[in-house]
């Protein structure tokens, strides 16, 4: 019978992450699926699928990053946290834990948008057997697509900026049904997505270890996700040397839609065979 734990992961730097580990019964490859979230997005929005993983026979872990969720102090009023931490510290150390905790033969990672966007920044992204991805696009504001694209230039330009000085931090649970985020993530991210480049073009992160990614990478992009449209994912995922790219469309699959958020959800479970099969194709046992 599988087993849903909480638990506490430590970052890199030492903070405390609140965590969930799915484990099923039996795992006869020991193998470990990672999960990592969107911006502003809480661990719990994967649950059902983390689920299918443990009913697939992995062990999948889900996190929430420093400022998020279970792991947000009592105040993000002078809480220090930049976009970066969340890949560098956080993603970083929970793959360390992983490794140390689990013993995995194989680990594969599923990265949401931020959560595979900045992948190739880890200084231990070489122990990652397999990444697939879902709307991991850049965020520049130029590339979004339809009515997002000037929702974003206003966003990025002077929401994010403005109200996290106002703020002292961004207050995004009083405009929409998003996590708030820690000021300083809410300035790196916003200015990130001035850049044509994202951030590719911020020369102060270790840029280099993208070109030292070596595990196969599967990249989705969705027909009606106006944030991730297939050219804002082109031009952050070519940044990964080992990749395949695909594009669904809904309508193929019989549902409606699934624009940014709804490939997690559980009317959608009809597309998630493929992702274990593609997993199990790229990186197989010896």
């Amino acid at each position: 019978m599988m087993q849903i734990e909480q638990l506490t992961i430590p970052a890199c730097d030492g903070y405390s992450l609140a965590a969930t580990r799915y484990q099923p019964e039996d795992n006869p490859t020991n193998t470990v699926v990672l999960i990592n979230s969107a911006t502003a997005v809480p661990q719990r929005y994967y649950k059902y699928f983390a689920i299918f993983l443990a009913q697939q026979g992995y062990t999948a872990v889900t996190y929430d990053y420093r400022g998020i969720a279970g792991s947000k102090p009592t105040s993000l009023r002078g809480f220090a946290a930049d976009a970066r931490d969340w890949a560098l510290q956080d993603m970083a150390g929970v793959i360390e834990w992983v490794q140390k905790a689990e013993r995995p033969h194989r680990l594969f990672m599923i990265g949401h948008s931020y959560g595979g966007q900045t992948a190739g920044l880890l200084p231990n992204h070489n122990k990652i057997a397999a990444m697939v991805t879902f709307s991991s696009q850049s965020g520049y504001w130029r590339l979004q697509g339809g009515n997002q694209k000037m929702s974003a230039a206003f966003h990025v330009h002077l929401t994010l900026p403005l109200l996290s000085h106002l703020f002292g931090y961004m207050p995004w649970s009083k405009i929409s049904s998003a996590e708030d985020l820690p000021k300083g993530v809410a300035l790196e991210w916003s200015r990130w997505c001035r850049h044509p480049g994202y951030l590719l073009d911020d020369q102060t992160l270790p840029l280099e270890r993208f070109q030292q990614f070596r595990a196969p990478v599967l990249a989705y992009s969705i027909d009606d996700d106006d944030w991730g449209t297939a050219r804002s994912v082109d031009a952050m995922m070519r940044a990964y040397p080992n990749l395949t790219r695909r594009h669904i469309v809904p309508q193929e699959w019989g549902l409606s839609s699934l624009g940014h958020f709804g490939y997690f959800r559980p009317k959608t479970k009809v597309l998630w065979p493929d992702v274990v099969e593609w997993l199990e194709q790229a990186a197989p046992l010896p």
